[in-house]
């Protein structure tokens, strides 16, 4: 091979070596680039990320949404916003006034000692009900206008007993002994109640409300859930000094058991107060 044939050969290798390296380059660029974008992107991607949840922390909840909705009552209910339930045969002299929170553990102990005896007095005659459902143990107060952070059982329970409520009297009493159950009743601090499919499962033991797609309705698409808030505003604003469940109130006094104003938990106390009260 001639001098000159080898020279060029060299010439050659090191102009495509050139070429090469002027590529590589170009694509170390670009990649660069991409890397670049992409981590711009990245940090777009997170401020607004934390752009969005501050927007959607500051957004009032579901429930703080309803507080000044427009309230579709049940039947069954009278007064303002359909927050006066009154159950009983309408020749009963008197009015017991029967203060719970589905929630309450106290609530569901009376239900479940007292329950029956109760049931058995409306019966007779004896007194009528007008139930006063609070939601307090959720951390509301509506009085107030401020719906607490302890969870949203009992408004969501609320709603659903609005529900059987519109079905009838019956149907509301049936499902509220139901709930406060020693096999349906949950833990203080197990916000069961949130679940509609529970709530939809413990209706199902009620032979009114089983299988009732209009009940099962009302429950899914909260149609009572603005009744529950205005309910349980009325709890908050009652004028019978009322701060806890269960409360009872007969002729505007509350009946207790006890100098520590503690309610009637067991039959023979309640058949005491009462009936002292039935008297008076």
């Amino acid at each position: 091979m001639s001098n000159r044939n080898s020279q060029a050969a060299k010439t050659a290798a090191r102009e495509r070596l050139r070429q090469e390296r002027e590529r590589q380059a170009k694509r170390n660029k670009v990649k660069r680039q991409v890397v670049v974008a992409g981590s711009v992107v990245g940090v777009l991607a997170i401020a607004g990320g934390i752009g969005y949840a501050v927007v959607q922390s500051n957004k009032p909840s579901y429930w703080e949404g309803l507080k000044d909705a427009k309230v579709v009552t049940p039947a069954n209910t009278t007064g303002a916003k359909g927050t006066t339930v009154v159950i009983g045969k309408a020749s009963a002299k008197k009015t017991l006034k029967v203060y719970e929170d589905p929630r309450c553990p106290i609530c569901a102990q009376f239900e479940q000692n007292v329950g029956s005896t109760v049931k058995r007095d409306l019966d007779d005659g004896k007194f009528k009900i007008q139930y006063i459902g609070g939601t307090f143990l959720d951390g509301d107060s509506l009085g107030k206008g401020k719906i607490g952070s302890h969870g949203e059982g009992s408004k969501n329970a609320m709603s659903a007993m609005g529900a059987a409520l519109n079905v009838s009297p019956e149907a509301f009493l049936e499902y509220k002994t139901a709930m406060y159950s020693t096999k349906w009743h949950p833990d203080e601090t197990t916000d069961k109640f949130k679940d509609d499919a529970y709530l939809i499962k413990i209706a199902n033991t009620v032979p009114a409300l089983k299988d009732n797609t209009k009940f099962q309705d009302a429950v899914n698409k909260g149609t009572y859930d603005a009744w529950a808030l205005a309910m349980s505003k009325t709890f908050d604003s009652n004028k019978d000094g009322v701060t806890g469940t269960p409360s009872f109130v007969m002729d505007g006094k509350k009946l207790t058991a006890d100098s520590q104003d503690n309610p009637p938990m067991t039959v023979a106390d309640f058949n005491r107060v009462v009936g002292a009260a039935l008297k008076g």
